[in-house]
């Protein structure tokens, strides 16, 4: 039987490796596409700078799928520099995997790009499914965000790949205990009692934990049906106030000192960041995945938050109460 094939790009962050280590525990063949290649991570990985096309493309050919994760973080400063390395980061390598498919003779079968749910307008209202409105809001502070998002689908979808199936994945924040996931750094503000809400508490937060960011992404890999924007995120969001209340609960912490959107401001200069990444209300759920019938582990972040608590201390005991909804 023909072994399946995966391709990562840009797949050396949290995301990559926790996509590459699930990949091969399903029995595929994984291979990263990266700038520093390391030999002693998950899957193999093939040196690539994104922006022209060279001896790495071969290794697309008759690949089962191509996902694509490139892209600058997005916490930092809005600087001239960096808006203009956060863009770049997403639309070369985007353009470049759209020549380097085009020019197989055995092309993948699906290529899943990287996109984010900051795309949908800023909302404290109904939650939006893939057919949510898009667009910025002065109040959110998300002029450039939903510039750069927008930008990447539309590079993603003139790409001319006619053989190969295109899924935009719209992702809300990913829970994991690995480097760069934000659910350690939420654990220690809680711990340090820093963990109440953050300006209004009022704006939603969408996530998804790690094991179902994989699943998910094997089931759209999987149905033919699939194709344009997928969000993928957990069917339940929660205020930002639900959600620290969340973490003081995670660590038995009775109290957590809340930050005015001022207090945010000062923090977000000094930390040399944004502080559209906390206030921007994301109410996103993930209507397509929900209808082609996938099965969430993790629906509610109570259960996630456990699951990963327990799985980074060993804390079978762990005890977490329900948001006052």
């Amino acid at each position: 039987m023909h072994e399946s094939k995966l391709i990562i790009a840009g797949g050396s962050g949290f995301l990559g490796q926790v996509l590459a280590r699930y990949f091969k525990t399903l029995g595929w063949e994984v291979i990263v596409f990266t700038r520093s290649p390391q030999a002693n991570r998950v899957a193999r990985e093939v040196q690539w700078h994104g922006e022209t096309v060279s001896q790495w493309t071969r290794e697309l050919e008759g690949a089962t799928a191509i996902v694509n994760l490139c892209g600058r973080t997005v916490d930092c400063r809005y600087t001239t520099k960096n808006r203009e390395e956060i863009m770049d980061s997403r639309m070369k390598p985007t353009r470049t995997l759209g020549e380097a498919i085009a020019r197989c003779k055995n092309p993948p079968s699906v290529w899943l790009n990287a996109s984010t749910a900051t795309i949908y307008r800023h909302t404290h209202g109904p939650a939006w499914n893939e057919s949510g409105e898009i667009g910025a809001t002065p109040e959110a502070k998300d002029e450039f965000s939903v510039e750069v998002a927008r930008a990447w689908e539309e590079t993603f979808n003139t790409t001319a790949t006619a053989h190969t199936r295109k899924v935009a994945l719209r992702t809300a924040m990913v829970l994991g205990d690995g480097p760069n996931s934000v659910f350690p750094v939420l654990l220690r503000l809680a711990r340090l009692g820093l963990g109440g809400r953050m300006g209004s508490g009022r704006q939603f937060v969408s996530w998804i934990h790690e094991a179902d960011f994989c699943r998910a992404i094997e089931h759209v890999i999987a149905r033919a049906e699939f194709s344009g924007p997928v969000n993928i995120a957990a069917p339940n969001p929660l205020t930002n106030a639900e959600m620290m209340h969340l973490f003081r609960g995670l660590v038995g912490m009775p109290f957590g000192l809340p930050a005015s959107e001022w207090m945010l401001e000062v923090g977000a200069f000094f930390l040399r960041t944004e502080t559209e990444l906390i206030i921007k209300s994301r109410r996103v759920v993930p209507g397509r995945l929900l209808a082609s019938g996938f099965q969430f582990q993790f629906e509610r972040m109570p259960d996630a938050l456990r699951e990963l608590r327990m799985r980074m201390t060993g804390d079978v005991k762990c005890t977490l109460p329900l948001p006052a909804i």
